[in-house]
This record gives structure tokens, sequence and C-alpha cells, in this order.
């Protein structure tokens, strides 16, 4: 693209050598230098200049009506090569807890596919510790108090944990009242979850079922098998039905855990900001997050 052609299209469209000077940051000084410039390749005058008005000359007239279509059509050419390089595509792979990313990461990613059709999605679930660098992972979601360094590091949310159980225990085994009447009733926690530390306390023991799995901890709870700690976005819905009830609601889990979006400081393709802008619009009216 010829930049005083495009200039002088600019020009003709504003009305006036300050009107292009505005649209492209020069002085019009400098634009009227440019025209004057086109004119002597061109040998022919192409616009009327007065202190009042500018005006195309017939010759300049015609000379716009041929070459006006086709700078926008170079100018709508660029933009759609700059949409287009900057257009999430390529392969993702993304790692993330198991029940976390079952509910809270899969049903969204359909319209995010659809959205952006070039991206090749690969989604591991897994609640063991996943290396972004040997694992060949570009972004991983992590529930954690304490992000690994050296890694670009983004707190999506809070993770606010609540103890709960299911009415069926609670009438068989007794509400709680207080933290040591909680250390005597049968606690459901995955390895390594114990002890608790909540706000104001801490609550050691020992799990009434040993498993590596938070979901079959979850299960469990629901089945009336003992109270639990468990993230809002994993009960929310069985709070909201009644099949579980909050247990010494004056304690939560610890505030410093959150929901860590953690990828390479440099170099992160552009479908990890698309995604995690995509998911945290969806999250956006969660119970969990109110």
């Amino acid at each position: 693209m010829d930049p005083d052609i495009a200039l002088f299209v600019d020009v003709v469209r504003e009305g006036s050598l300050a009107g292009g000077a505005r649209v492209w940051r020069l002085s019009p000084a400098m634009v009227s230098k440019r025209m004057a410039r086109l004119e002597a390749r061109m040998g022919v005058r192409l616009l009327h200049r007065t202190t009042r008005r500018l005006s195309p000359t017939p010759a300049g007239a015609a000379f716009h009506a041929e070459v006006a279509p086709l700078i926008a059509g170079l100018r709508a050419a660029q933009a759609r090569m700059v949409q287009t390089a900057s257009r999430p595509a390529g392969p993702l792979s993304v790692s993330a807890p198991t029940s976390f990313g079952r509910l809270w990461i899969a049903p969204f990613i359909p319209p995010f596919l659809d959205r952006f059709p070039d991206v090749r999605l690969k989604i591991e679930l897994s609640d063991d510790f996943v290396d972004l660098v040997d694992g060949g992972i570009d972004l991983a979601i992590r529930i954690t108090a304490t992000p690994p360094p050296g890694l670009g590091a983004y707190r999506l949310a809070d993770n606010r944990r609540i103890l709960c159980a299911s009415p069926t225990y609670l009438a068989a085994a007794g509400t709680p009242e207080t933290i040591p009447t909680l250390r005597q009733h049968r606690l459901l926690a995955a390895k390594g979850q114990l002890p608790w530390r909540l706000t104001g306390a801490t609550i050691d023991g020992e799990s009434a079922v040993e498993t590596h799995s938070s979901e079959m901890v979850r299960e469990l709870a629901l089945a009336g098998g003992g109270i639990a700690l468990r993230s809002l976005w994993d009960v929310a819905d069985a709070l909201a039905d009644g099949r579980l009830v909050r247990v010494l609601p004056a304690y939560e889990g610890s505030v410093a855990v959150g929901i860590w979006a953690l990828h390479a400081p440099v170099g992160a393709p552009a479908a990890v900001p698309a995604l995690l802008d995509h998911l945290t619009d969806q999250w956006r009216s969660a119970a969990w997050l109110t």
C-alpha cells in the first residue's frame, strides 16, 4: 500500500489537510508536503487548496474514485490478517484437579471450541502434582495456598471450604457445636488432606475411610459416612438442595487457599489467556463465587 496514496484518500474523505493530519497523527505541514510529493510523482494536480477549504481537482476526483476502493480493500485484508495471526490456534495442553475439571472446566469447553475451532485441546485431570515443563503442560489449574515460584501465576478465585455432613449422619450422630466435639465425630478426608487448618482451629485425626480420591470423600459424605471439609464449588448444589448441611459454620478452611492458573512465565500460547477469559466469564454467576 502506497502511504502517500492512502493519505490522499483520507485527506479527501476528511475534507482538509488538517483532518488528514489528525487521522495520521502528522502535522498539517507534513501532510501538505506529502500531497505535493504525490502530485509531483503523478504529474498532475490532485487537490485545490484554499485557506478555507480543500477539494479534489477533476483529475484528483477521478483518481480518488479509482484508488479509494483499493485502499479500503487493502486495509480490510490487513485487519483480517492481524486478527488471524492473533487468533488462538494450535495445541493447548491443560492440567486440572479431577473434580474441579469435571465440574467446572469440561462443561464449558464445547463453546470455547466453537469460538476457537483451530485450537487443538488436550486436558489431563489428575489430583497429583504435574510438572508443567516435564509434562508439556501449557496451563495448569491448581488449588493451593502457595503456587510454585518461577511460573506465571494468576489467582482465579478464592477456594472457600466448609465443614458439611448429610442430615442422615447428623440425625444419627448428633450435630457438633464446638471444635472439641467435632473431633469426636467420624471425619472424612482423602490422603494428605488432614489435618484441617481452619480459621481459628486445626483438626487432626484420621479419616474414617482411607482413600486417595477426593470424589470418594464427597460421595461418602452424601451417603452419611461422616463430616467432610469440602470446597464450595464441589458441594454448593448439595447444600442448596439439602443433601448436605453446614457444620460449625463459624469455621472455614484457610482463606489463603485459592484456585490458581499457572503457565510458563513467557511464551504461553495465545489460547491460554483466551481459555482463562472464557472460563472466568462462564463462572461469573456460579454460587460458589458469591
